[in-house]
């Protein structure tokens, strides 16, 4: 069972989709001409092609993911149920999972503690929580992509927040997962290739106090909404171009797309929080990436060739997890023949 607790905490902690890589705000005079152009690609595409991760003969094939994606697309596997059909592991994201320590009946009984995760403490409206000209923009927004909801006034700013992003992208004819993680585990199993799941599990002693706590903590996530909207605002025509990127191979344009904006400042009013904290949850993102750094030295160690995936992110930035890697002696080659950076690629 996952609780709306446990569900926030995950989703938001681990790359959501909900937040996933979307462009940097831009000037509205600018980005509002680019909202109203901005049109997904759709039909067959290739994706954004592999990148290439070795070390002697041995050989590990990234696919970077992305989210949001065209909703629209049929995206062509060809290369990579070849890939997968020839490698001796599939190696999924970093993950993470949050797991209530109680047996099945435990489980029902907490059920009721639930009701009203979303809301804010003691009963405030999201008018009281965010800035007035924050809420002054949520109320044409809202109105806009969700309608009249009244029940929606009642949750936490990051709540909502997730929940005007997710009709937005809809709206602009994207999906949030694109299905591109279902299709390589069902291309592993096809060629009866193990799939390797990359999970930090974090058991929480007492499920039902961790509702309570949660349910009248404070969580400062009025950056988080704040940016959110911005993104909205201005920004659907950038998310929707670097979509078709990915859904085109268009790995350049990828390149120049930022891919941060309102994600760390929602993710960072969740682990910043108290009851984060309290619960050891400030560190799972940094924990669950380690393991799918030691997950892939592993693999690269022990299979001659190896099939991964990643957000688009951790293949692109210097920092990211490809990154690491190519510090360690790995060499890393593009799609297109280049470094992650777009440098020329070069053993280190």
């Amino acid at each position: 069972m996952r609780s709306p607790l446990f569900a926030a905490l995950f989703v938001l902690a681990a790359s959501s989709p909900a937040f996933g890589q979307t462009a940097s705000p831009a000037a509205p005079s600018t980005s509002a001409a680019i909202n109203l152009d901005a049109v997904s690609v759709s039909g067959v595409q290739p994706g954004p092609g592999l990148w290439r991760v070795s070390k002697g003969d041995h050989v590990m094939w990234v696919l970077g993911t992305l989210s949001p994606l065209p909703d629209r697309i049929q995206w062509k596997t060809d290369e990579v149920e070849q890939t997968i059909a020839d490698s001796q592991e599939v190696l999924g994201p970093p993950s993470i999972a949050l797991k209530p320590k109680t047996n099945f009946f435990g489980k029902l009984f907490l059920l009721p503690s639930l009701v009203g995760a979303r809301k804010n403490p003691d009963g405030q409206t999201l008018q009281q929580m965010v800035p007035a000209p924050d809420y002054a923009r949520w109320q044409v927004l809202k109105q806009q992509y969700i309608g009249n909801d009244r029940g929606i006034e009642s949750w936490r700013p990051i709540f909502a927040a997730v929940e005007l992003y997710d009709k937005a992208i809809k709206r602009y004819g994207l999906t949030s997962s694109g299905g591109v993680k279902d299709t390589v585990r069902d291309l592993a199993k096809k060629h009866n290739v193990k799939f390797t799941t990359v999970r930090y599990t974090m058991e929480v002693e007492e499920p039902r106090s961790a509702v309570k706590t949660f349910k009248s903590s404070p969580m400062d996530d009025r950056e988080c909404f704040g940016r959110t909207l911005d993104t909205v605002e201005r920004d659907m025509g950038r998310i929707t171009e670097r979509a078709n990127a990915w859904a085109t191979g268009d790995i350049d344009m990828l390149r120049h797309l930022p891919m941060n904006d309102q994600r760390e400042s929602c993710i960072s009013a969740v682990t910043e929080a108290g009851f984060a904290k309290q619960l050891g949850f400030n560190d799972v993102k940094q924990k669950a990436e380690s393991m799918w750094l030691s997950a892939a030295q592993q693999a690269l160690n022990t299979n001659t060739q190896t099939f991964a995936m990643l957000p688009m992110e951790q293949v692109l930035s210097p920092k990211g997890l490809i990154a690491r890697l190519k510090a360690q002696g790995y060499q890393v080659e593009a799609p297109d023949g280049s470094d992650a950076e777009g440098q020329p690629a070069t053993s280190p």
